[in-house]
């Protein structure tokens, strides 16, 4: 897509308070423009007849039609990336779960109330998430403007300043992902063995949607999958997924490794953060671990995975071929802090090659 033509976005809520917030947001954008809005998908699909738009942002409820029934119609007849924008309940994540498994892009949780609010503040989030949509079924991304300074992982956990301890019998695994992640790690996971190193991952979820995502992982892989709460050991055969909203730190007592979460500031406009994760894996770890950073938009991670490798850590990213938005582990083979590029389907192979 050109650097100087506007992506064109349909707005599809039947919220007229939704519609009309995202419409001023997405218009502010320099790099955006409303193509339309829609108050339900027949009026969507009457839209998309006149013209196709680059992205969608999709309600989970609406009238006359759901939202992933018009998700499932759109990804069979004229795939066009979408973002769901919708509230989340429990039975909402499972329903955004199925809305990532059917092609949706990426999740925007937003509030039963205050609403508004919400909306106009995450509007940063929320524009450059538009983007990275615009450019994922070419695993790319659109260009990024400049907004205020983000805040690096020191704001949550100071740079280490010695190495790790000693090399332990059993390794750890830490894994950071974003957009197109869920699939990403969904693939990685069911490929590993029941008795696979212990993994602490952070995909960038709403709050309260990774339960329901390491509910569903759980029972279609080996390992077991949970949302990982705070103090759980990293034992062989477990991984644990940071909740949405809370930063998971990896520590260490003796020879236990565990997991901290914590609240804390937005760390490369994450929590929680990849940068978090994999500093404190660097810290606690160093060369007992393994890091991998998988699709995602941005640069979470970046400098995370450069201080695994510095600390003695393999670390793995996941190559463009196979991303959805091949923008985290670019900006990380950027730093220097990778190892081994692959595509998903290697990538549990090498970790457990690396573990051994």
């Amino acid at each position: 897509m050109s650097s100087s033509r506007k992506i064109q976005v349909l707005i599809v809520d039947d919220s007229a308070v939704v519609r009309n917030t995202l419409s001023d947001i997405i218009s502010a954008d320099p790099r955006l423009a409303v193509m339309a809005t829609a108050q339900d998908p027949f009026i969507a699909a009457d839209r998309i007849a006149k013209q196709v738009p680059d992205v969608i942002t999709l309600d989970l409820e609406m009238p006359r039609m759901d939202g992933l029934t018009f998700l499932e119609k759109v990804m069979s007849q004229h795939p066009i990336p979408v973002v769901m924008c919708s509230s989340l309940t429990e039975k909402g994540s499972l329903s955004a779960l199925r809305a990532m498994e059917l092609g949706a892009v990426e999740i925007i949780a937003k509030p039963r109330v205050g609403t508004r609010a919400f909306l106009e503040e995450s509007k940063v989030r929320i524009c450059d998430t538009i983007c990275a949509a615009a450019g994922a079924r070419l695993n790319r991304i659109a260009p990024m403007r400049k907004v205020e300074p983000k805040l690096s992982a020191d704001a949550v956990l100071a740079k280490p300043t010695s190495h790790a301890l000693m090399r332990t019998t059993d390794k750890v695994v830490a894994v950071g992902a974003s957009t197109g992640g869920t699939e990403a790690l969904r693939v990685f996971l069911e490929m590993l063995p029941a008795d696979s190193p212990g993994i602490v991952i952070v995909q960038h979820m709403p709050e309260h949607f990774t339960r329901a995502f390491a509910d569903r992982l759980n029972t279609i892989c080996q390992v077991t999958v949970k949302e990982a709460e705070n103090d759980d050991t990293v034992v062989r055969g477990r991984a644990l997924i940071a909740p949405g909203n809370r930063h998971a730190l990896l520590k260490r007592s003796g020879a236990r490794y565990y997991v901290e979460i914590k609240d804390g500031p937005l760390v490369s406009r994450h929590r929680p953060s990849v940068d978090v994760l994999f500093r404190s894996t660097a810290r606690y770890a160093g060369a007992n671990a393994v890091g991998v950073i998988m699709t995602g938009m941005g640069d979470d991670g970046a400098q995370g995975l450069l201080e695994m490798k510095q600390a003695g850590a393999y670390t793995i990213a996941q190559d463009e071929a196979t991303c959805v938005v091949f923008g985290m582990p670019k900006e990380a083979i950027k730093k220097g802090g990778v190892d081994k590029v692959m595509p998903l389907e290697g990538i549990a192979g090498m970790v457990l090659r690396q573990c051994l």
